[in-house]
């Protein structure tokens, strides 16, 4: 969008238009000049300018989750903006003094129309203004004239009449300047009065008014288009009842044809939906959430599936956020220059934490490897990726710690993996981790070649008991992503054994052990719904 701004702004000037003007330093002192004294005419010519520009607003609805009506927090977010953007001193005029642009009768190429009623109520009130202290100076300095109070009066009355109008039109003017359109929306919805929305969205809605004509006051007044983009986001970590406030307050904003908003609206339509069949907002729409959206988002995009240099690209991002790794080798070395005084442990910490910086960038180097076949399992969302980079350090100094060793017990690529695989498919990997804890505890006497099996094996096996279990784990296994990728994961790329997964499974920080509790309960009671009793486990049989 901002590639678009300066191309449309280049070519306008080649065509031999008006250069855009802004309204700070001397701008300032023309638009107040404009907003006071003349009225903005839409002319033919406006219409077709193609120069446009975008004032970019980001909205994080968890930033006001916190307050009683979210969509209050978008509309005061959009007022403070605007303010900053064109500063406190013209709207506060605009308030006062501005007027809404009309639009022009005719080809007329004219902009500007001094608006007279202005002009000849000013020149009147200073005309009264002058004659009014005239007399009064009259009555009081010339000689043979200070008796007569009659003078007195009619000056002070005239100086005072016409005074205080100016004076009151001053001071609507630093009131805007020093209440915001912001403490404004905050002091209404603080407002007992307004409890129960009493005259309330008429107060919201004029101020929107106010906001949208002055935008197109300032589009006459810089020569070009405005438009102002609201950012949506983390929506969908918010109450399902805020949730439909925020798309009320859309609505709201958006009721005016003519309004200058884009909306840009960054949501998960699996977490939005349930939340938007929860309110009363979908009465009439047969509580379907995706219809809903589909009547309010006027241009869907859905994101396609990334590609592997995209995902490369996220995983380097993600990565150089990592500056602790630096940090750690600089403060390794430190602290072996200057030796014991901390205590055996602290520096043996200390000496693991900088011994593990090399494999965690063997392990990076893995991860952002395109010839790597890990690197196509990697997620799509920018957040699971980050979780997987903070993972990874913290999984191989766990082992490092745990093994006391200088190098891990497992390779830096097959940690990496680990950690891949937990994230990916929580339900599932969680699912063959207690099926082979169970294994082992109810044999009698466990063999040692156990540990021969691999995880894909050990999931074939129970794959039936899983299916049966699919309906109260319906919202865990929705966690996993390609089942199919799962079974090219563990049964192709990497075969991790039942022995590694052991060893792996108390470094393991990215997977919720909650969910083998879950899963754990749920198996003894299918067993005891089946057979009465609570049998010896039925698990991965040892030859």
């Amino acid at each position: 969008m901002r590639e678009e701004m300066a191309r449309r702004e280049a070519a306008e000037l080649l065509r031999g238009h008006r250069k855009p003007r802004s309204p700070h330093g001397w701008g300032l002192l023309a638009a107040l000049w404009l907003l006071a004294f003349y009225e903005p005419v839409v002319t033919e010519g406006h219409l077709r300018r193609k120069n446009l520009e975008f004032i970019f607003i980001r909205f994080s609805a968890w930033e006001f989750e916190g307050c009683d009506k979210l969509w209050a927090g978008l509309v005061t977010t959009l007022c403070q903006n605007i303010r900053q953007h064109f500063g406190a001193l013209p709207l506060s005029v605009f308030h006062v003094l501005g007027s809404r642009p009309r639009f022009a009768s005719g080809f007329s190429q004219r902009e500007w129309i001094l608006k007279k009623g202005t002009c000849l109520r000013l020149w009147g009130l200073l005309l009264v203004l002058a004659v009014g202290i005239a007399i009064l100076l009259v009555a009081l300095l010339v000689p043979g004239i200070k008796d007569h109070h009659a003078l007195k009066v009619v000056g002070s009355a005239a100086a005072s009449l016409s005074g205080s109008s100016l004076v009151l039109g001053a001071l609507s003017i630093l009131k805007n300047f020093l209440v915001s359109e912001k403490k404004k929306i905050e002091r209404l919805t603080n407002s007992e009065r307004f409890a129960g929305q009493l005259g309330f969205m008429s107060k919201i809605r004029g101020e929107v008014e106010v906001l949208v004509d002055f935008l197109a006051f300032m589009e006459v007044f810089e020569r070009r288009r405005l438009r102002v983009v609201l950012e949506i986001t983390s929506l969908d970590l918010c109450y399902p009842e805020k949730v439909a406030g925020v798309f009320n307050a859309m609505a709201t904003l958006l009721s005016d044809a003519n309004a200058p908003f884009i909306f840009v609206l960054a949501v998960d339509p699996s977490v939005i939906v349930p939340c938007l069949e929860q309110t009363g907002c979908m009465k009439g729409l047969a509580d379907n959430g995706y219809l809903y959206l589909n009547r309010a988002v006027t241009l869907p995009f859905s994101i396609p599936e990334m590609g592997a240099r995209s995902r490369l690209r996220s995983v380097e991002a993600a990565i150089q956020t990592r500056e602790d790794l630096l940090y750690r080798i600089i403060a390794g070395n430190v602290a072996k220059t200057r030796g014991g005084g901390a205590g055996a442990a602290a520096g043996s910490w200390k000496e693991v934490d900088s011994e593990a910086v090399p494999w965690i960038h063997e392990a990076f180097r893995c991860l952002h490897d395109a010839d790597d076949v890990l690197c196509r399992y990697l997620p799509e969302n920018g957040a699971n990726v980050r979780r997987i980079v903070n993972t990874i350090p913290i999984t191989l100094r766990l082992l490092l710690h745990r093994d006391g060793a200088v190098a891990p017990s497992v390779p830096p690529r097959a940690a990496a993996a680990w950690v891949v695989l937990a994230d990916r498919w929580p339900g599932r990997l969680s699912w063959t981790l207690q099926c082979l804890e169970d294994a082992g505890q109810g044999s009698v006497t466990p063999s040692p070649d156990c540990s021969g099996k691999s995880l894909w094996s050990v999931f074939q096996e129970h794959a039936g008991e899983l299916s049966a279990l699919r309906q109260p784990l319906g919202k865990v296994l929705s966690l996993d992503a390609d089942p199919e990728l799962f079974r090219a994961f563990l049964a192709r790329d990497f075969p991790f054994g039942a022995a590694e997964a052991r060893r792996l499974l108390g470094v393991t920080v990215n997977l919720d052990h909650s969910i083998r509790h879950h899963m754990a309960l749920l198996r003894a009671l299918a067993r005891i719904g089946k057979n009465g009793a609570a049998p010896v486990s039925r698990g991965v049989q040892c030859p």
